[in-house]
């Protein structure tokens, strides 16, 4: 569906068509792509096609397809090639195989190509696969536009068997990323922020994002200690919903804040540059609390949740050694003018981030144990 410009009073709710998620859900993949298309044109992370590519040829076989590896950066050259070789094969269906980058290399084919989207996330690691975003990077990886598909993917397919094979590293940064998104949400509709469709927010996204938030509250150990198994348990499918859908409908239909916002900051330092993404945004969060004069138990609260499972409290934990107020300034300056779209509300200055970030900084020293986990 072609996007519809409305006044933000028209309140929007975007939402994939289809979404499925289970073991071995990707043997699914051929109907799928049948009932929307013709011809599928599956983008998959060359890393990923070592050892699902004869699975994909046989349950592709006899049936009009084509594979094309992906590997690299998101670049609009990257995308624009892509698409020129899924138009030339008279493709009618994107479908991205892979992690981040596979699944927006994908995004940005189907938009350029003009062709319907099929998402087939193999990691939970943040909630992209749901969202009509895709982030376009340059060859050094910075970050220089957020494209939008005109509609929500047609599908998802979310195969935790697949999922549960990858490593915890992946999963913890996921849960990183989902756990932001109640709150970023929440100060959005405070201070009448709009969300990815430029509307204000229906009650149905906050819901969704209280439960996203609840639910890794409640399955994150456990299901982190099923990751890399291979063996999906029910803590595991409860986090990887949670990372992949209950996020992805949260902050598309909420909005995103200084959590995602602090990131713009956190990735122009080489040293924090290699964290993953979901831990700049968990570190984010304890930030964009710290802004809202949260109380420290609060903050206590959460840091301890990040230790039991792997998550930064501070600085350090990303492979900084050397912070001081010259450093807390210029992540502050660059989070307060790096907005990452138009529905990212950053509601404080350089100056009050400063001082939110001393404040997170300041505790996890005085609990003594923010050390070391990223």
């Amino acid at each position: 569906m072609n996007h519809i410009r409305t006044g933000p009073e028209v309140r929007i709710f975007g939402a994939p068509s289809r979404y499925y998620q289970g073991p071995d859900a990707l043997d699914t993949l051929p109907q799928v792509c049948a009932g929307l298309a013709d011809k599928p044109f599956l983008v998959v992370d060359a890393d990923v096609l070592a050892f699902i590519g004869a699975r994909l040829d046989a349950m592709f076989a006899g049936e009009p397809h084509i594979i094309a590896p992906f590997r690299g950066e998101v670049t609009a050259a990257a995308m624009d090639d892509i698409a020129g070789q899924a138009r030339a094969a008279g493709a009618d269906l994107v479908v991205g195989i892979g992690g981040g980058k596979a699944l927006d290399v994908g995004k940005g084919c189907a938009k350029r190509a003009g062709c319907p989207f099929v998402s087939v996330p193999t990691v939970a690691s943040n909630d992209s696969p749901t969202s009509i975003a895709l982030a376009v990077y340059d060859d050094h990886h910075q970050m220089v536009a957020v494209e939008t598909l005109d509609g929500s993917p047609a599908a998802v397919v979310v195969d935790t068997r697949l999922i549960a094979g990858a490593p915890a590293q992946f999963l913890r940064a996921g849960i990183g990323d989902a756990i932001a998104k109640k709150f970023e949400g929440e100060a959005s509709q405070r201070h009448g922020g709009v969300n990815a469709h430029d509307s204000f927010q229906l009650r149905t996204a906050g819901y969704i994002a209280d439960g996203c938030y609840r639910t890794i509250r409640e399955f994150a150990a456990d299901a982190l200690a099923a990751a890399g198994s291979g063996k999906p348990t029910p803590a595991l499918e409860a986090v990887v919903e949670a990372n992949i859908l209950m996020a992805g409908l949260a902050f598309e239909n909420m909005g995103l804040g200084v959590a995602h916002g602090i990131t713009r900051g956190l990735v122009r330092l080489p040293a924090v540059a290699r964290a993953p993404h979901g831990f700049h945004v968990a570190y984010g969060t304890l930030v964009l609390l710290a802004s809202e004069q949260r109380d420290d138990a609060i903050l206590e609260d959460f840091m301890q949740f990040y230790r039991e499972i792997g998550l930064p409290c501070s600085l350090k934990d990303m492979g900084l050694d050397r912070i001081g107020p010259e450093l807390i300034r210029e992540i502050a300056a660059n989070t307060a003018i790096a907005p990452a779209g138009a529905y990212l509300l950053v509601p404080v200055g350089a100056t009050e981030l400063v001082a939110a970030i001393e404040r997170v900084e300041a505790m996890a020293l005085r609990t003594g144990r923010g050390q070391g986990h990223a």
